[in-house]
């Protein structure tokens, strides 16, 4: 596997795609495309990558992916499991900045939107707060046609250009660009990770994957990451326990540390800590309840 390069079917005449997917899951490897993307995710949830960026995701997230910027949206095990009715919905818009809509950017009405979307390119996380707006806006845009779409997304782009409405995702320096080499490992290395979290994954195990010498993957994973593989290894544990509190579906803090891969309960706690910055309890006592709701 490697970091698949996608080609986005942009017809001749529309300088922006609209496209809504309801599917069984998301597409699950690492993948990148010219385009920059937006991403309104409608239903589903699961572990999202960008560049060197991971946390959950869930239903009403908005995101901005930049161009050429490796992402996954992995859906969680459950819908895997091919269940009916279990399925997951997007809406998203690609344009390429580059391509035929730069002559757009490049009026000097557009200065501020054009200067957001430079900025997009290690990846955005739109507010909690500003969700309702945004996604309300890419709903109005799926429905317009030629001009009115246009306008339409222009008028959204407005709405979003805001910095303060977003939280950067990824340290990655993108302009260095990634090899096929290191894209093939990293995705290897990602999609073993998430598919073994609940085990003990040693060193030269998961070194053996990215067929590297336990001391040459080390380094690898820290100058491509900037984290350790253990640190990535624990946030993505706890990511999975956090999911069960939101859910209710745990029988007790040492089932869900069991259950997400820890050893014992006191390790859990610290890195549940260390991860979040609050204890187990306090998150299920503070973060619960709002959970609920989507």
């Amino acid at each position: 596997m490697k970091v698949v390069q996608f080609t986005i079917p942009v017809a001749k005449n529309q300088s922006i795609i609209v496209q809504e997917d309801i599917l069984p899951h998301f597409y699950e490897h690492l993948h990148r495309h010219n385009e920059t993307q937006i991403m309104y995710i409608i239903s589903g949830e699961g572990t999202m990558i960008a560049g060197n960026f991971m946390q959950r995701f869930r239903a009403g997230d908005i995101y901005i992916l930049g161009s050429n910027q490796p992402h996954v949206f992995k859906s969680s095990a459950e819908y895997f499991d091919r269940q009916p009715g279990r399925q997951v919905r997007s809406l998203m818009v690609f344009f390429n900045p580059r391509g035929t809509f730069s002559s757009v950017l490049n009026l000097p009405e557009m200065k501020l939107i054009h200067r957001f979307i430079e900025a997009t390119q290690q990846g955005l996380q739109l507010l909690g707060q500003y969700q309702a707006d945004c996604s309300e806006a890419m709903m109005k845009l799926k429905n317009r046609t030629n001009a009115n779409r246009l306008a339409a997304f222009i008028e959204l782009l407005q709405k979003m250009s805001n910095p303060k409405k977003w939280k950067v995702l990824s340290t990655e320096n993108l302009e260095q660009g990634i090899s096929e080499a290191e894209g093939l490992r990293m995705n290897d290395i990602y999609q073993y990770t998430m598919a073994n979290y609940t085990k003990a994954i040693t060193l030269p195990e998961i070194a053996a994957v990215a067929h590297l010498t336990p001391q040459a993957f080390c380094r690898y994973f820290k100058k491509h990451t900037l984290k350790t593989f253990v640190g990535f290894l624990h946030e993505i544990r706890i990511s999975e326990a956090c999911k069960k509190m939101m859910a209710g579906n745990y029988g007790s803090i040492s089932s869900i540390a069991y259950e997400t891969g820890f050893s014992n309960a006191v390790t859990f706690n610290r890195v549940f800590k260390k991860v979040t910055g609050v204890s187990p309890h306090m998150y299920m006592r503070e973060f619960q309840q709002p959970a609920t709701h989507p």
